[in-house]
């Protein structure tokens, strides 16, 4: 953690050292501004609805990677990789260190139809050059709802700004696309899952702090993961205007592996990592 870059896994004070000091682009900058105002400061007075991510970037708890393509294979595995590693040290670092993700931004803006694209392409990929097989306790539907993203034998809730969101200020990143992963331990660690008191209490919370934040009434796709009737995949990029947005979920999920051979990706295809 913390080697020199762009790819690297980064702790939140040597990413804010390297932004200042110009080692990081100045679309990384620009991200890092965008989110750590977004999170730790007011919009009309009002505070960031995810308590739990402001107090924690607050205290400089995530972990952060910059990626150069939202697209090219060779930034996609190094975004693999950097999550793997991620995956092993996170909990040491801090019960609350989720990873967030900085893409390059589009030379010309994108439609929310081509974000929903981008989103999914990073997923599938990481999906396809995973070095695990998927969990054998979580469903590979989508459609169910015990489904969830996996990757490297964990389950992990991930989270999207984007530059479309117009009435969905704690949606909104001006820049690009930007992931934040968070495994369901983190969740359970902090004792805030669904099926927990603490959890429900912080659910009511962070809805609240929604509608006076953005204004609008909380998304109607925001839910529970394991209720009947909520859909994971459905929060993890929410839809603005339904015409732009999946009606499917657009990953593919198999229990077969490896899904590519030693030759072309040694890692993924169960040779030396």
């Amino acid at each position: 953690m913390n080697e020199p870059g762009v790819q690297a896994l980064v702790d939140q004070t040597t990413f804010r050292e390297r932004v200042e000091s110009g080692d990081y682009p100045d679309w990384a900058r620009d991200h890092w501004e965008s989110f750590y105002e977004g999170l730790t400061g007011e919009r009309d007075g009002e505070p960031f609805p995810c308590f739990f991510g402001a107090e924690s970037v607050a205290a400089g708890d995530p972990l952060y990677t910059v990626v150069p393509s939202t697209t090219d294979p060779d930034a996609l595995l190094g975004l693999r990789d950097t999550l793997r590693e991620y995956l092993r040290v996170w909990d040491d670092h801090s019960q609350r260190a989720s990873l967030v993700t900085f893409f390059r931004p589009p030379e010309e803006s994108l439609s929310e139809a081509a974000y929903h694209e981008r989103l999914w392409h990073v997923l599938q990929f990481l999906h396809v050059h995973d070095p695990e097989p998927w969990p054998e306790e979580i469903p590979t539907d989508p459609d169910d709802p015990y489904w969830e993203f996996c990757f490297d034998d964990e389950p992990i809730f991930p989270t999207c700004r984007a530059p479309f969101y117009d009435d969905r200020m704690s949606r909104y990143c001006p820049v690009g696309l930007e992931i934040t992963f968070q495994p369901r331990a983190l969740f359970e660690t902090m004792g805030v899952t669904a099926d927990t008191e603490a959890g429900e209490r912080a659910r009511d919370t962070i809805q609240d702090r929604l509608v006076d934040y953005d204004g609008v009434c909380p998304h109607a796709d925001l839910g529970d993961w394991g209720t009947e009737g909520d859909r994971e995949w459905l929060q993890y990029m929410l839809e603005s205007n339904p015409e732009q947005s999946p009606d499917e979920c657009p990953i593919h999920v198999t229990r077969d592996h490896p899904k590519v051979s030693p030759a072309v990706d040694p890692v993924a295809g169960g040779g030396s990592s």
